[in-house]
């Protein structure tokens, strides 16, 4: 049987600072396909090209990737300052709606740093347009020097709810992470869970309560070596093992309907 797909929400990029490019990093492709097991699809995240419901049916199941743009404070009720960094309206139009279609079909998907934020504002919530700004708040930002390895080196634990979905992916109450993102969490959407926070209070890891499907998000970069790390292998694998659930049960459906 061919592997499940999942689709790997691409960023607008310019190669050479002039040529219009869809672009994902080979860090996320290689997660998919050697730990979760599954057909890496990049997507162009435009509604010129695509929408939400040929995303649905073309794809098993979602990567909402990190990207330098920042989701627009338009979506959450609030006006655009400095701070707010670049935006990337058309990555906004796509990502939002599939978030939601995906939580009510059950589709599974996993959030990683602004695809982390993609969720909560998804579900109604707000973020922080510069957390090193808040009063006791650590610099989450990536290290403006140094090798890729220095880079998405290890900074910070996360705390994980004592019996919570995180505690039992990662088989620990506590995991180290690295630290690569400028936003985070404001408010919390409706029915998102809170489910690991960093040493300053910081919010992390979260998922959606009462979805029948996977919504895991992290608020770090485990697609980074994620076939070695003892925290981004597990967190891949069990992605990986929704997916193949919700391609099975696809294929089943299909087959009772053609019987």
């Amino acid at each position: 049987m061919v592997r499940p797909v999942i689709g790997i929400i691409g960023n607008s990029y310019l190669m050479n600072d002039q040529y219009p490019t869809h672009a994902g990093g080979t860090m996320n492709s290689d997660a998919v396909a050697n730990v979760s097991d599954c057909m890496p699809m990049l997507i162009p995240a435009d509604p010129r090209y695509l929408s939400v419901e040929e995303l649905l049916e073309a794809c098993d199941g979602f990567l909402l990737t990190g990207g330098r743009p920042n989701v627009h404070p338009e979506e959450y009720g609030e006006a655009e300052t400095e701070a707010h960094g670049a935006f990337d309206r058309a990555r906004d139009a796509i990502v939002l709606p599939l978030v939601r279609a995906c939580v009510e079909r059950g589709q599974p998907f996993l959030g990683i740093c602004r695809g982390f934020q993609e969720v909560n504002v998804a579900m109604g919530g707000t973020l922080y347009p510069e957390i090193r700004d808040l009063p006791g708040r650590m610099n989450h930002r990536m290290p403006p020097d140094g090798t890729l390895e220095e880079k998405f080196a290890l900074r910070h634990p996360v705390k994980l709810t004592e019996g919570g979905v995180f505690h039992q992916v990662f088989g620990a109450p506590e995991v180290m992470t690295n630290t690569l993102h400028g936003q985070g969490i404001k408010r919390a959407g409706s029915r998102i869970v809170i489910d690991g926070f960093a040493p300053d209070g910081t919010p992390e890891a979260i998922y959606v309560k009462d979805a029948p499907g996977f919504t895991l998000s992290v608020q770090w970069h485990p697609e980074w070596d994620a076939a070695n790390d003892p925290v981004s292998r597990p967190l891949f694998e069990r992605f990986g093992q929704a997916v193949h659930g919700w391609q099975a049960t696809k294929t089943q459906q299909a087959f009772q309907k053609s019987a």
